[in-house]
């Protein structure tokens, strides 16, 4: 199933992004391209990659003139060789110079996200596992780059603070307890929501178990105190790792029992794939 993209909330984030490249005009291109000229260009991969945010970087240009055509020749979440054509854009030529960099931006960065996050996918592939994001997200991008987690194959964690309860280490500091701070919680929850607390030890997970939560969150765990984990919950709560995962551990990890893997590299150290947008 193709991931969604509410295009009314990309739009408020591209029409910042335009406004800040752009300010109160493309001083290079008023100056030197006449009103008018119209062009081809396309948008070239200079690596293999995964592709997220085509219909992001057609917005870019129809902000600009909404007579500028792209013709995507990739589909979203579709793998991508090197000196692939991705699309084809054609429209006047002032419009695309002063959307080529915020088109490029997006492209590059949620391809990115989708390549790393299709990366560790497949790692796992084949065992009862979802590779999930988390909230380490570039302030106001978060909506677009989960995005780009969910075209990668990927699954996303809350998307805020408002919208799941999340117990973690400092309010556990300041409740004094696990069972204290899931009891607080469950007073006021309404029966729809799942109550989820981060644990860091073996105790941790059976006071968190004892006290009713719903998710625990093994967070920076050995395998063997995972493999524990997963032996001590029997099915009581669903179970998910993070901390230190990297490609290199992340099968190993799924193959303890867990049945969800946050990462935060999928959004923090993304490398943005290499895309080109060239006159023909």
């Amino acid at each position: 199933m193709p991931a969604l993209l509410d295009m009314r909330i990309a739009e408020e984030t591209v029409r910042r992004a335009l406004q800040e490249d752009l300010g109160t005009g493309d001083v290079t291109t008023l100056l030197t391209v006449p009103e008018g000229v119209e062009v081809t260009g396309e948008f070239l991969a200079g690596q293999s990659g995964v592709l997220a945010g085509m219909p992001v970087a057609e917005r870019v240009f129809h902000l600009l003139d909404p007579r500028v055509r792209v013709e995507p020749l990739v589909k979203e979440g579709q793998y991508f060789v090197s000196g692939t054509v991705l699309a084809e854009v054609r429209g006047e030529a002032r419009a695309l110079l002063m959307g080529e960099r915020v088109a490029l931006n997006f492209l590059q960065r949620l391809s990115g996200i989708a390549t790393l996050t299709a990366r560790f996918v497949e790692m796992v592939r084949g065992l009862p596992v979802r590779i999930c994001d988390t909230r380490k997200t570039t302030p106001g991008l978060r909506y677009l780059e989960r995005y780009a987690v969910r075209v990668g194959g990927g699954y996303n964690h809350r998307f805020g603070l408002y919208d799941a309860v999340l117990i973690k280490d400092n309010h556990l500091a300041v409740c004094g307890s696990v069972a204290e701070a899931v009891q607080r919680v469950r007073r006021a929850l309404p029966h729809t929501m799942r109550i989820e607390v981060e644990c860091t030890t073996l105790q941790q997970v059976q006071e968190a178990l004892d006290a009713g939560a719903d998710i625990l969150l093994l967070d920076n765990m050995s395998l063997d105190v995972l493999q524990e984990a997963v032996r001590l919950a029997k099915g009581r709560a669903f179970l998910e790792a993070s901390g230190g995962v990297c490609l290199e551990n992340v099968r190993q990890i799924a193959e303890t029992g867990v049945e969800a893997i946050s990462i935060g590299a999928l959004t923090h150290s993304a490398p943005a794939i290499d895309i080109k947008l060239e006159f023909r």
